[in-house]
């Protein structure tokens, strides 16, 4: 690949490719991102590219394909949308679930995975260890140490749960 072969060609049409697209799609950040993207694919092929007769006119076709693509799968969304209604809303985490989450940052990984896969995937201790490649009695260890860790960072110094800690209880 000839890097200062496609910077050159670069620098000579991605503005009038870009003004092309613009003109096409409309909407600048679309022309923007589908050029780009044209760019990207035909620096993954440049060989072939700059043999072309046109290579501009190779990436105007790319370009203008991918907004083509960006626009059916916009109109699919949007039928799918009409014929079945919008998507339920997700509700936002619940105050448990992010101390979960923000305790389990802070323990080490090996039992962050032991804990995650265990007890949220619901893998018995002998598929966590085939799957993590650790012995069945390492991933017991990890286990055991890992609530104990999740039990003291979700509890204040009475036992009692932190503000919006009561997960590790159903651990």
């Amino acid at each position: 690949m000839d890097v200062a072969d496609f910077d050159a060609f670069y620098n000579a049409s991605n503005r009038r490719v870009l003004h092309q697209m613009y003109a096409m799609t409309g909407n600048l950040a679309d022309a923007q991102e589908c050029t780009q993207e044209a760019y990207a694919r035909a620096w993954q092929r440049w060989k072939t590219v700059s043999q072309a007769d046109n290579p501009e006119a190779w990436i105007r076709t790319v370009a203008w394909r991918i907004a083509a693509s960006r626009w059916r799968k916009a109109k699919n969304a949007v039928t799918a949308i009409s014929r079945y209604g919008a998507p339920e809303t997700t509700a936002p985490p619940s105050p448990d679930h992010v101390a979960l989450v923000t305790a389990l940052r802070q323990i080490p990984e090996a039992q962050r995975r032991a804990i995650v896969l265990h007890h949220l995937v619901g893998m018995t201790v002998d598929e966590v260890a085939h799957e993590t490649g650790a012995p069945s009695g390492t991933i017991k260890a990890r286990l055991t140490r890992g609530r104990a860790a999740l039990a003291e960072l979700l509890t204040d110094d009475d036992g009692r749960p932190t503000k919006g800690g009561d997960s590790h209880e159903r651990l």
